[in-house]
């Protein structure tokens, strides 16, 4: 069952799942408490796309390297306690990559967002600005926006903006250079996923 909740400039919603600890997560001296949130919430697996440890997406998005950069970004070293793969042909799928060109109300500034709704959760990417030739029209805007955004879809909310580097800074320019988890993000993910 899934209730839509607005989250800062991004809508969200609770996913609620009974997700049993895999037996890596179990070490109590691994994971940490879910970090908090710029609302004053928390990372919260309640509040994601996963599903049995999983994330199947379909892809619907003409932005192919961003969200190919966004899983590889969730997916590198250490990060592979929820495995994020392409949905194949009549698979479940938890994630739908999907285009939107919007300016108006809702939309006016917001380069992606992730929505849960009753069955398929979605990330948008807005095209209205990530195209070519317009303001974030370029790779790296891409990579950067769609690699948050799956973060989102991974459970992380917006985190308070300046306490520390992060992938989930609300804020676009205080956003990593490289379109990745920083070390902070990495540790909230060991935080939430064992």
């Amino acid at each position: 069952m899934r209730s839509d909740f607005g989250l800062a400039a991004a809508v969200a919603a609770t996913v609620l799942l009974a997700v049993p600890q895999p037996a890596a997560a179990a070490d109590p001296g691994r994971a940490a408490a879910p970090a908090g949130c710029a609302d004053g919430g928390k990372d919260s697996r309640d509040r994601s796309s996963v599903h049995e440890w999983e994330v199947r997406w379909e892809d619907g998005t003409r932005f192919n390297d961003a969200l190919a950069h966004a899983n590889r970004a969730w997916s590198a070293g250490s990060l592979t306690q929820v495995a994020v793969r392409s949905a194949g042909p009549g698979a479940p799928v938890e994630l739908s990559w999907r285009d939107v060109n919007r300016t108006g109300p809702g939309w006016k500034n917001v380069y992606g967002k992730w929505t849960s709704r009753p069955g398929v959760d979605t990330i948008h990417l807005n095209r209205a600005y990530l195209d070519d030739g317009r303001r974030r029209g370029d790779t790296w805007a891409r990579r950067v926006v769609a690699a948050h955004e799956l973060g989102h879809a991974l459970g992380f909310c917006h985190k308070s903006a300046g306490r520390y580097a992060t992938l989930m800074d609300a804020d676009f320019g205080r956003l990593p250079a490289d379109g990745r988890p920083t070390k902070q993000d990495r540790r909230n993910y060991h935080g939430l996923w064992g």
